[in-house]
């Protein structure tokens, strides 16, 4: 065993272990929900948030920084895979015996967790714009890492170097990107065809987007991405 694997080997074999006691349909839908359920799940918390945030004043903005949100999880995906053929670590049913693995036929090397810099990611974007359902998303994306774990196809370090990974490409790069991607939304918002997209349609009454009738734009914030970021 070498020094690198030292610190979580333990917890590895004890939160494995977890899964001797669990019927084995309980294992087969835990091994699921890490591998695919998750990831669903954060996709339609992704659209609800999108849906939400077209009513808002500062829809631009938002719509903007939640489009950041599935392109950095595409960033943290494509930066992981030079860490992960750098570092090189071998899974943890390779060098440790006595695992129970539940998603079989892994293959890759195991630092950093792809699964988790991808959710993670996604759920961090969705935190910018709905604290709420953002934070539904990143207790969805911490059980997806515990389940990484639960299953024996990633070490608990491989799994906190995929959250912070994931939480770092969007948050440092959240400026460069949100400064190219609201015009873009902008310029939809200002489509009559496509506007539905970035703002929801007011009534004919009501005034209406610009570009669709002409009326009265509802306003839009400043200061992206969106209203719902901490100070």
């Amino acid at each position: 065993m070498s020094d690198w694997d030292s610190p979580d080997v333990d917890l590895l074999y004890r939160v494995n272990g977890w899964a001797g006691g669990v019927p084995d349909w309980g294992n087969s839908a835990l091994a699921f929900l890490s591998e695919y359920g998750v990831i669903f799940g954060l996709m339609v918390l992704g659209l609800w948030t999108w849906w939400t945030a077209r009513r808002r004043a500062d829809a631009v903005a938002a719509v903007a920084a939640l489009l950041w949100a599935p392109l950095a999880a595409s960033v943290a995906y494509l930066v992981n895979y030079p860490i992960r053929e750098l570092v090189a670590r071998p899974r943890p049913f390779v060098d440790h015996e006595g695992l129970q693995v539940l998603v079989p036929d892994k293959t890759g090397f195991s630092f950093v967790s792809d699964h988790s810099a991808l959710v993670m990611a996604l759920a961090v974007g969705i935190f910018m714009v709905n604290r709420r359902l953002g934070a539904v998303a990143i207790a969805l994306a911490l059980f997806q890492g515990f389940g990484r774990v639960y299953t024996a196809v990633h070490y608990p370090t491989d799994v906190i170097g995929g959250l912070a990974l994931g939480t770092a490409v969007v948050l440092l790069l959240a400026p460069l990107a949100l400064a190219l991607l609201t015009p873009l939304t902008r310029a939809v918002a200002t489509s009559p065809r496509v506007a539905w997209l970035v703002r929801t349609p007011e009534p004919a009454d009501g005034g209406g987007d610009a570009g669709e009738g002409g009326g009265r734009a509802r306003p839009e914030a400043t200061q992206p991405p969106a209203r719902d970021l901490a100070a």
